[in-house]
């Protein structure tokens, strides 16, 4: 069984701890309102009341660490929940959708840091999921440096967020394998460059896919 298919409207970001997600989604959505079009600009986990109550269960310290069959079965609760409300009814009417993390993020933390068969999460994403984003921009920034300016936020770290290095190495180098896998779909921005810089090169990498479609 193939892959779902990917949507043209429908666009993710992608990336490691420190990346800028939330600074380049801002300038994405900014650009394509500019040009009058409906955006929605939703995360992962979350996107939902009931995903969001999923996203902290699964991120909060406080709770018993969540076994890795566990976490990525969350996820996709999380996600089919997100995907059923909230995505498929947005790009039905023709709106954009800008998302934080979509299901290359379950293939990267819970595949690629968890050490989770790639298989069974290509399972799930053809069952429980079936789209995928026609445009992925995965902000790519070394580990040391991203987790040196999530350390600067002065938020106490999720649960996801404290984990050591070796996994978010493990997580950098499945993002990397995907993209290098889907020329296609995926943009490879440079995120160690300045924030202005990396939304600039991510509002470039959209409208070249909008020029292109």
């Amino acid at each position: 069984m193939s892959a779902p298919a990917g949507h043209p409207r429908f666009v993710s970001l992608e990336g490691g701890e420190g990346a800028g997600k939330t600074t380049v989604l801002e300038a994405l959505r900014a650009a394509l309102q500019a040009d009058g079009d409906e955006v929605l600009a939703t995360r992962e986990p979350g996107g939902t009341p009931l995903a969001e109550m999923i996203r902290a269960l699964l991120l909060d310290p406080s709770h018993e660490p969540a076994l890795p069959h566990t976490e990525l079965l969350l996820m996709f609760a999380a996600r089919a929940q997100h995907v059923g409300d909230t995505l498929l009814p947005a790009l039905a009417r023709g709106a954009w959708v800008l998302s934080d993390r979509f299901t290359d993020s379950s293939y990267a933390y819970q595949g690629g840091g968890r050490g989770l068969d790639a298989g069974f999460i290509a399972e799930l994403e053809r069952r429980v999921v079936g789209v995928r984003p026609g445009l992925t921009l995965l902000l790519d920034v070394g580990v040391a440096q991203g987790r040196e300016r999530a350390s600067g936020r002065d938020l106490v770290p999720d649960r996801i967020e404290g984990e050591r290095d070796d996994f978010f190495e493990r997580v950098r180098a499945t993002y990397l394998g995907r993209a290098a896998a889907e020329p296609a779909r995926f943009r490879v921005i440079d995120a160690s460059q300045p924030a202005e810089r990396v939304a600039a090169d991510a509002v470039a990498a959209l409208q070249a896919w909008r020029d292109a479609g």
